[in-house]
């Protein structure tokens, strides 16, 4: 499908990455893994065509259809979202315009025996034609189901993009991705906006998908059940294995030290022709055998070692001082957008030095608390600061709201005091931005760069209470590790809300879970909130979530019990009334095709046009049938 040979990639002059070569067939769903700012990314956006390169050749299968999902998008404003995933079926869209514009004047012509009449005929058979073959009836219900397997509700389809975050139009664009049926899929970490819930379900449509992967991720558990090849972008060079993540990095241990062996064992021989050489030279009898021994040697293809790029973060969390015993009180504390009630009268109490996780599906007011606690939304009820209290907070997208323009060091500067200006380059080297890195524009960072330079900028500020949302977004493996370390040494108090159970484990002493406007607590860490529902993994714990709301409703009563089966009643007759509307709609645009063939003969036919004008007829019933249990349902 795809051939990449000798791709190389240069930025102000210096190389990214060199002599990139590697094949992608039908069936391979490849992790792309490597540091922040190794050329992931960049990589994607070559083979998508949006990124020049330097050196090389990209050849394709010829018509491959190649989908690419990016980090960031734009939406164009007033859709609803049924509206902008439609927008994946540009063909089945056009075809409707045209079929609306020539049924439209078939309606209005009397001129039945025409030729331009008769054309018409024979364009509403070619359209019906080729929308019937590229799933023009079946588009919509993919559709629905797509949105609602990446976590929208029916009630979600109408409302405008506009008034959902960035993560949720994400998943938009990645449902249109979907839709498409492309040959090659790139996704730039995919999963940063999705839920557990989500994730599963992704998980297993990417399985299912026939064609080729290539996907940027940091998410250990996704590549791991996904993928089943792993190619590393490290000091420019990439290193291919068929193998998930962690089966590769046994691999890459086990070659290296195959590696570092035979290069130690070469080594020895060396030195051991060299001593020779050396003792045959002073000798004149010995001098041929010295130039062989030499030739010998010159010829011996010298063992390297896969070099590796071992530079990580160096973070470390400085507590400001030590506050009072209590840190947090809340008190009925309750935040509702519009009629979406979130939170309803929650209390909370955290002492000094606590380490607590919040965990539960996306929408249940996890980000919530964390922004009433720093004050960054209002809320009704009562959240008390302990003596001495210092909040330190990182935001789910911190680094958006860095400013672009200004370069790594400029952002520093700007936000360092008097006191502490003096330590910026170092802090930035700390966090790997180093010589000149420092000034590069923040525009031109990746996202997991972007991410360590808000990292780093928080520091700053001195904090003893630490609320982190989602802070291993965009961060590369390995300095995810580093942030886990520096945190586990953290000595002040610290809130973890995260999805990720890898990140989770042995980091915290309690467990917040959020559900149905409550929270729960749990005196354990994540694996004892994981037993405690008998369960494997997080992942578990938000597919439990969603399943268990069924019975929640079926305990609100007799009433809601009855509505439930009136509505199912109801939309059982809806779906029987589409299934005959379609078989109808069918069965006209196959007496539409014979009419157009032969228009005299089947027009004289009597028994056969009045049979083409019930069936019309009955549609037009059928659909006012439609209109009336939908408008039932909906008053449910």
């Amino acid at each position: 499908m795809l051939n990449a040979h000798n791709i190389t990639v240069t930025f102000g002059g210096e190389e990214l990455f060199s002599g990139i070569t590697f094949k992608l067939n039908a069936g391979n769903r490849i992790g792309l893994v490597g540091k922040n700012g190794a050329g992931k990314s960049t990589l994607l956006k070559v083979i998508a065509n949006e990124q020049e390169y330097d050196n090389g050749t990209l050849a394709f299968e010829k018509n491959i259809s190649i989908g690419y999902l990016k980090q960031d998008i734009d939406f164009e404003e007033g859709k609803t979202v049924l509206d902008e995933a439609y927008e994946a079926f540009k063909e089945i869209k056009s075809i409707e315009k045209k079929l609306e514009n020539v049924n439209t004047e078939l309606a209005e012509r009397t001129d039945y025996e025409s030729e331009y009449y008769h054309n018409l005929m024979h364009d509403l058979d070619d359209l019906s034609h080729r929308y019937e073959l590229i799933g023009g009836y079946n588009y919509q219900g993919e559709t629905e189901k797509i949105l609602g397997g990446l976590g929208f509700k029916a009630e979600d389809f109408n409302m405008l993009t506009n008034t959902f975050s960035g993560g949720w139009r994400m998943r938009i664009e990645l449902a249109k991705l979907l839709l498409q049926n492309h040959d090659i899929l790139l996704l730039d970490e995919p999963t940063n906006h999705l839920d557990i819930e989500s994730i599963i379900w992704f998980e297993n449509f990417l399985k299912g998908f026939n064609g080729a992967i290539m996907m940027v991720s940091h998410d250990k558990m996704f590549l791991d059940n996904v993928t089943n090849r792993t190619i590393e972008i490290s000091l420019g060079q990439i290193y291919d294995f068929k193998k998930p993540y962690s089966q590769y990095l046994l691999l890459r241990n086990e070659i290296k030290e195959k590696q570092l062996q035979a290069q130690k064992n070469q080594d020895k021989e060396i030195k051991a022709t060299e001593q020779l050489i050396e003792k045959f030279r002073a000798k004149a009898n010995k001098a041929s055998m010295a130039q062989s021994l030499i030739k010998k040697l010159n010829k011996v293809e010298r063992i390297e070692v896969d070099v590796e790029d071992n530079a990580v973060m160096h973070v470390r969390f400085p507590l400001s001082k030590s506050p009072g015993k209590i840190v947090i009180e809340a008190e009925n504390v309750s935040k509702s957008y519009d009629d979406n009630q979130v939170l309803n009268n929650v209390d909370l109490l955290i002492e000094r030095g606590a380490k607590i996780a919040f965990v539960g599906q996306n929408g249940q007011g996890k980000s919530t608390l964390a922004k009433m606690i720093v004050n960054e939304i209002p809320f009704d009820g009562k959240i008390k600061l302990g003596h001495n209290v210092q909040l330190g907070y990182f935001a789910q997208n911190q680094s958006e709201y860095l400013d672009g323009k200004l370069t790594v060091l400029q952002t520093m500067e700007d936000a360092a005091t008097d006191g502490n200006r003096i330590r910026v380059r170092d802090m930035l080297g700390a966090f790997l931005f180093r010589g000149d890195e420092v000034e590069k524009k923040v525009r031109v960072l990746s996202g997991g760069e972007r991410n360590r330079l808000a990292l780093c900028k928080m520091l700053l500020a001195p904090f003893n209470v630490l609320i982190m949302d989602e802070p291993t977004n965009h961060l590369d493996i390995a300095s995810k590790n580093v942030l886990k370390n520096a945190l586990k040494k953290f000595e002040g108090t610290l809130i973890l809300v995260s999805h990720d159970r890898d990140f989770l484990q042995g980091m915290t002493e309690k467990v917040y879970s959020f559900k149905d406007e409550k929270i729960k607590e749990y005196l354990g860490d994540i694996n004892y909130f994981l037993a405690q529902h008998d369960l494997e993994n997080m992942r578990e714990v938000e597919k439990r979530t969603k399943i268990n709301d069924t019975s929640k409703k079926s305990s609100q009563g007799k009433n809601n019990h009855k509505e439930n089966k009136q509505k199912k009643q109801l939309q059982n007759k809806l779906s029987k009334i589409e299934t005959e509307i379609s078989k109808l709609e069918n069965e006209i645009i196959n007496d539409d095709a014979k009419i157009s063939e032969d228009f005299e003969k089947y027009t004289s036919d009597t028994n056969f046009f009045k049979s083409y004008e019930e069936k019309k007829h009955n549609v037009d019933v059928l659909m006012e049938q439609w209109e009336e249990v939908q408008e039932k349902i909906d008053n449910i």
